[in-house]
């Protein structure tokens, strides 16, 4: 077994403790906003999205949900040009797909950056999960293996 399954089963197992009862995996499959609204939905999405090499969006939406809740305006430009040049500038490490206008709207809005100056692109990106990534993990031996742990029922079995 190579290392990237080692992690990936590691994760799996670490995800598996986490969850409380069958009904929060299966609240998950109701939509998205009741994964991201959970902690260990997070988590378990996060792992899928690793597996499947695309985890700059849900990274995204998560630096935007923390960076509004800064107060200080310096903290708020500081954090603000970190997650412009770590998912929004062309070429960045973990660039997320928006179009150039909203690319374009935000580094405008470097200079003087709000709580919501990221709102447009994190409603894109999140229509991005919504519409592809959050379909494929419903549908996936991952989440179905989830939902079969929380159950104490062992592994979904693979056919």
């Amino acid at each position: 077994m190579d290392i990237c399954c080692e992690t990936a089963s590691e994760d799996l197992d670490k995800t598996k403790r986490l969850l409380q009862s069958v009904n929060e995996a299966k609240q998950w499959g109701q939509s998205l906003e009741k994964l991201l609204n959970h902690k260990c939905g997070q988590v378990a999405f996060r792992v899928f999205l690793k597996s499947e090499f695309c985890e700059e969006n849900l990274e995204f939406w998560l630096a935007c949900e923390e960076f509004k809740s800064i107060t200080s305006p310096e903290k708020l430009a500081w954090k603000a040009t970190s997650i412009y040049e770590e998912f929004i500038q062309s070429d960045s490490p973990m660039e997320v797909n928006v179009d150039y206008h909203t690319r374009d709207t935000i580094a405008h809005s470097l200079h003087k950056p709000t709580p919501s100056c990221f709102d447009g692109a994190q409603r894109k990106v999140c229509s991005l999960m919504e519409n592809d990534a959050y379909p494929r993990f419903i549908q996936s031996d991952y989440y179905k293996d989830l939902c079969a742990g929380s159950r104490g029922l062992g592994k979904h079995k693979r056919t």
